[in-house]
Formats: C-alpha cells, sequence, structure tokens
C-alpha cells in the first residue's frame, strides 16, 4: 500500500467516524496528533509501514461495528428484532441443523419456536427482569429458549450442564431465578438438587422419558406438552428495554471457585458477533460448525450469533467428538469451524482419516490455539484462514487477529493507540495488584514486558461498557481506577499477556498461573504447550507447589497418560534440551485423565492443593533428582525427606 493510498483510506474511515460520533473523531484527530510526534526515528517509520495496513483495516471493522451498534442504539433495538429482520430476508434457509437427529429448522421455524417459548412465558405470569435458568445439553430449543424468553424481556441463565450438587444449586440460586428448565438427560442431576432448591422453584423438563438415565425423575411439568399447544404468532407484547439492557447470564467457568452469572446485554451480543463476522471473514453463505456449549459464549455468541444477526446456517453437535469432528464437517458441506480450548490440539491427536482431507472449511474461529500447534494445525487440515481472539464474556478489550499473525490473539495499534483504549499493564508477580508510578497511574508495559490487560471503562459508549456480575462484590473486584489517567476506571482482565513491537499480543497465562522459581518467573501456558507438544499433544497441566524451606515454588506437571509406559529418561533428555533449567517441572504426576472445564479449560485446583503427597496406586509421581540426572517415584519416604527439608532440590 502506497503513501498516497494510505491517506484516502484514512480519510474515507475519518470521515465515516465522524458520521458515528464527533467525540470518536476527536479522538482520532488526537491519536492522529501524538503519532505525528511519535514518527520521528527509523524504526518509528519501520513499525508504520509494518502495520498500517492491518491498522487502517481494523479501524475500518471498529467503525463499522461502532455505527451499527449506534444505529441500534437509537432505534432501541434488541437480538430478537434483529433476528425477525433475518427471518423476513430468507425464511426458508436453514437456520440450524441438529447433528444427532439430522432435524432441521429453517429460519421460520426457528422463530415460530420461539413465539411458542415467548407465549408459554407469559401464561407463566413471568415479566421483565424475571430470570429463568436453562440446564440441558446442546441442541436447537436452547437457542429458542433463550431467544423466545428475550421476546418478552425475561432473561435466561445458561448452566454448565457438567456441574452437579453444590455448584449447581450455587449457579441457580445466584442468579435469582424463578423456574429451571432442564434436559431429560439431566433428570439424575437435578433429583440430586430438588430437595434444596427454594420451595417457589417451578420445574419443566424437555425431552423424551428414554432419554432419561434413571428410574427416578424429579416431579417437573412437560415443556414439550406445553410448547406443542402454545401459539406460534408473535406475542402481543411491548418490550420496555432497549439495546444495553440483559439478555440473559453467562457464568464463567468456575476454574478457581464457584462459577460467576456474568451479564450479557444485547448490545454486547451484537458486538461480539458483529466483530467475529467482518473480522473473520465469514460470509452469509457459509455453514458453521458448532460443537461448543451452548452455555459458553463462544458458542451461543460467537457461533449462534451468526446465524441469528448475519443469517448463515449453523450446524449443532450434541458434544465435541474428535473421531467424527471432520466426517461431521464434510456430511454438512461445513465451511467455517469453531474451537476453543485444547480442541486443535485433540484433533492433531488423532490418526489420520480421509474426511481431514476431502473438508471444505475455509475458516477457523475462537480462542486457545496454542503456538506450539497453530502451524501443524493449519497445514495438517488445510485451514485458509484462523480467526483467533481473546475475551472473557464480560470483558471490554476483547482482541482478534485479522491477519493471521501466528500464536497472537490481536493487537493494538502502534500507530494510533487512543482509537481501541486498552493497555498492558504491569502487575506485581501473583498478578493481582497493579503497579503504580509516582503520581498513582498504572504503568504501561513496553514491547517485550508482560502484565495484564486492562481497558478502559465508558457507561455510555456500547463498546466500552463494562456489565458485571450479578453479584455487585464480584463486579467491583474487576474494576481498577486512575489506571489511563486520574478519575478514571479500566475493567482488570486478569489475564498476562505480552505485546511485540508491532502491537501483536500474546497470551501467557491465566491469572495467578504464572509462578517464580530460582529467580525466574516460570509461564505455566508456554511450559504446557512444550511438554504436551513432547507427549503427543497430551493434557498437561503445569502449577507451581510450595516446598518447605525453599523460596519461591518448584514446578509440577500433571500429565494424562495411560497406557505404554513412558520412558521417564528420554522425556527428561527432551525437557533439558525444550526448557530452561528453571522451568523444567520438578515434580510429575501421571494420571489417567487431567481434570478440565466443559470448554477445555485445564482446572488445577486440587492438583495444587494435592500437590506432590502420594496419591492413588492409579497414579505415579516422580521426583527430580538433579544429583542423579533423573526423575524417580515419589514414595511416603521420599515424600516426607522433601517435606523436612532433607532432600536437595
Amino acid at each position: 500500500m502506497n503513501l498516497m493510498s494510505c491517506v484516502i483510506l484514512s480519510l474515507t474511515v475519518l470521515g465515516t467516524a465522524w458520521l458515528s460520533s464527533l467525540p470518536w473523531l476527536c479522538t482520532l484527530l488526537t491519536g492522529l496528533g501524538l503519532f505525528t510526534a511519535w514518527m520521528g526515528s527509523w524504526k518509528n517509520i519501520h513499525i508504520f509501514l509494518h502495520t498500517i495496513k492491518r491498522d487502517l483495516m481494523c479501524l475500518a471493522i471498529i467503525v463499522r461495528v461502532r455505527f451499527s451498534m449506534y444505529r441500534n442504539l437509537r432505534n432501541r433495538s434488541t437480538i430478537p428484532a434483529l433476528f425477525a429482520q433475518i427471518v423476513k430476508q430468507h425464511p426458508d434457509k436453514p437456520a440450524l441443523v441438529y447433528e444427532a437427529t439430522g432435524e432441521v429448522w429453517s429460519f421460520r421455524e426457528l422463530q415460530e419456536q420461539c413465539h411458542a417459548v415467548a407465549h408459554w412465558a407469559l401464561e407463566q405470569g413471568w415479566a421483565e427482569g424475571d430470570v429463568v435458568a436453562l440446564y440441558m445439553q446442546n441442541q436447537p430449543l436452547v437457542v429458542a429458549l433463550w431467544l423466545g424468553l428475550a421476546m418478552i424481556g425475561v432473561e435466561a441463565a445458561l448452566i454448565n450442564h457438567n456441574l452437579r450438587q453444590n455448584s449447581l444449586l450455587h449457579s441457580i440460586s445466584v442468579c435469582g431465578a424463578r423456574a429451571l428448565v432442564f434436559g431429560m438427560e439431566m433428570s439424575k442431576a437435578v433429583s440430586e438438587v430438588t430437595g434444596s432448591l427454594q420451595p417457589s422453584m417451578v420445574l419443566f423438563s424437555s425431552g423424551n422419558e428414554e432419554d432419561d438415565e434413571t428410574v427416578c425423575s424429579p416431579q417437573a411439568q412437560s415443556l414439550n406438552v406445553l410448547l406443542a399447544r402454545s401459539p406460534r404468532h408473535p406475542p402481543d407484547h411491548k418490550l420496555k428495554k432497549g439495546f444495553n439492557s440483559r439478555l440473559f447470564y453467562i457464568y464463567t467457568s468456575g476454574t478457581t471457585g464457584m462459577p460467576k452469572p456474568a451479564i450479557v446485554v444485547h448490545s454486547r451480543y451484537f458486538r461480539i458477533t458483529a466483530f467475529g463476522f467482518h473480522a473473520s471473514g465469514i460470509r452469509r453463505d457459509d455453514v458453521i460448525y458448532n460443537c461448543l456449549p451452548l452455555y459458553h459464549s463462544a458458542g451461543t455468541i460467537m457461533g449462534m450469533g451468526q446465524c441469528l444477526l448475519f443469517g448463515v446456517t449453523v450446524v449443532i453437535r450434541r458434544k465435541f467428538s474428535a473421531s467424527r469432528f471432520w466426517d461431521d464437517c464434510v456430511k454438512h458441506n461445513c465451511t467455517v469451524i469453531q474451537y476453543i480450548g485444547e480442541i486443535c490440539r485433540y484433533l492433531l491427536a488423532q490418526p489420520v482419516r480421509p474426511s481431514e482431507a476431502h473438508h471444505k472449511v475455509r475458516v477457523a474461529i475462537g480462542n486457545g490455539l496454542r503456538p506450539s500447534v497453530w502451524e501443524e494445525f493449519v497445514r495438517r487440515f488445510r485451514i485458509q484462514r484462523v480467526g483467533e481472539f481473546y475475551g472473557a464474556t464480560e470483558c471490554n478489550c476483547s482482541l482478534i487477529n485479522i491477519d493471521g499473525k501466528v500464536g497472537s490473539c490481536g493487537f493494538s495499534s502502534r500507530i494510533l493507540p487512543s482509537f481501541y483504549p486498552i493497555r498492558l499493564v504491569k502487575v506485581k508477580q501473583d498478578q493481582r495488584e497493579l503497579l503504580r508510578d509516582s503520581q498513582g497511574l498504572c504503568i504501561p508495559c513496553l514491547p517485550g514486558e508482560p502484565g495484564t490487560l486492562v481497558g478502559r471503562i465508558n457507561d455510555t459508549d456500547p463498546l466500552r461498557r463494562f456489565d458485571g456480575y450479578a453479584n455487585h462484590d464480584s463486579t467491583k473486584q474487576k474494576i481498577a481506577h486512575n489506571v489511563f489517567k486520574m478519575g478514571d476506571t479500566a475493567y482488570i482482565s486478569g489475564d498476562v499477556l505480552v505485546m511485540d513491537e508491532y502491537g501483536y499480543m500474546y497470551f501467557k497465562d491465566r491469572s495467578g498461573d504464572t509462578f517464580r522459581w530460582r529467580g525466574e518467573n516460570v509461564s505455566t501456558t508456554e511450559v504446557e504447550g512444550v511438554l504436551s507438544g513432547l507427549l503427543g499433544h497430551a493434557d498437561v497441566a503445569v502449577f507451581g507447589v510450595s516446598v518447605p524451606g525453599v523460596e519461591g515454588k518448584a514446578g509440577m506437571a500433571a500429565i494424562a497418560h495411560s497406557g505404554s509406559h513412558l520412558d521417564l529418561d528420554a522425556f527428561l533428555t527432551a525437557v533439558q534440551k525444550a526448557l530452561p533449567s528453571y522451568a523444567r517441572p520438578v515434580f510429575l504426576r501421571l494420571m489417567p485423565s487431567v481434570d478440565t472445564t466443559g470448554t477445555f479449560k485445564i482446572q488445577k485446583v486440587r492438583l495444587q492443593r494435592e500437590g506432590y503427597k502420594p496419591q492413588d496406586t492409579e497414579e505415579q509421581i516422580y521426583f527430580l533428582n538433579s544429583l542423579a540426572g533423573c526423575y524417580e517415584a515419589v514414595t511416603d519416604e521420599l515424600y516426607n525427606a522433601i517435606i523436612e527439608g532433607k532432600v536437595s532440590l
């Protein structure tokens, strides 16, 4: 791109920005002024030439989404209303395909089912602001339920169907749900908590009795019967709420505690979906393969949102299957796939099969694709474009990789940093306390310095809002003051990222995961990627464990390993070549499987609590004897010797 082209494109973008909001234009002009002062060295000129095309592409997308959001804000649009516009465009086009049964719902049929849900909810006497909990596995009805409830302002709470007992009870109660809708496949789990639910809680079951895994089912009304007799025409109900009102709740994964219900408003749903559509190259004639749980934002917003707001057909799978993944894509002519967590690694661990060479998949969109498997995944499965993104459900500082930079989850412009006010700031080693300068402001990270990502909060800007959680105290914990300037507020992601000289961001660790050993910071995410690669893409959880009398925390790796014998000597040799001495695991725990969430995030709480104390006979714990240069089994005697400080680390 020559200089004249850049100038023309810049003027075009700035003109569009003026149409959407004058303050936005002022911000850009201020940024351009700062940029002019910044451009004073050959290095900065090099960065400018290297990033200008990327930045202008992203700026154009931001302006486009911002313009749409302000229009929807003025019109008091809602997700159901925007979906109704899509239905009018192509009522008979397939909207949802349910892979388990082959069932196909057209856009008209999906809308009619939503109307039936809305009429049923009105019959129950529910009003705007009431909450109904949904607890069921993936199926098209999940979409119709929350979307139909939203038509009359009732908010759904999308509960993780893997939760049981105390976690399940907590999730139902913390959102203030008046009713619980569950799939018959969840009957046993519901039966276990029925006696502890509020007496006023109303239960509705969906599905056939033969789907029930238990002899005894909880007493519940049949939702199938109620919806079958419910009208299919639009409900006669005028919403009082608008674009920034609550749509539903999505829960945090609960890797470090009880799940928290994050508030998703209509504008946030639109924002996430629209950025995914425009930045990842998704087309309206695409077919998306969605095997992600619909209680999670990636599955129900980034995936299903393409259907509801852009008319894309979505294939829903009940749950992820590595062995069936590419067969399904071929069968349904899928052109876009979604991934999250470790899905890409699981697919690489599968044996080669014919279907992986005959699919039509063009785009893979998701988050958590490790740099250590990125290039192998793209090469083996012939993926043309990866739309890796970063962002929690509730955050206001999302990132997205728009130009395929390997390993990057997005970027922050080095040229015009003010047009998207996010920043990496320095934190103390435990990653919970922000470091401040002499004026009390947060300290920005330079390229190459790890820090936590923050985003400036502006409640009047739909792109900068932070809606928080159902619990006010949980919301306050994620807000920092005096971050960019005195008197401001910002959302704290808690995640550690690092930025290169071009502004590309790379994910390093979740909050609290990094630990210090031998005077060095150890990134658990990086070590997990290396060890998993050495072990054929096995599940690996890395964390720090305390050793009495020793400063810092020693590295420990829990490895999912069963079947063939693991050659520990060969493994140690490979580790010594791949990792610096301080990052090599001092302890190993070989176990049949590593705990993961429903979205394939490694759970470490139990592993950290149990540490390196010998466990049951199905597992084995090893200690790296630095003097002998080998891993040796941890017996009760060796464990006691380590605890008593008799063994040198």
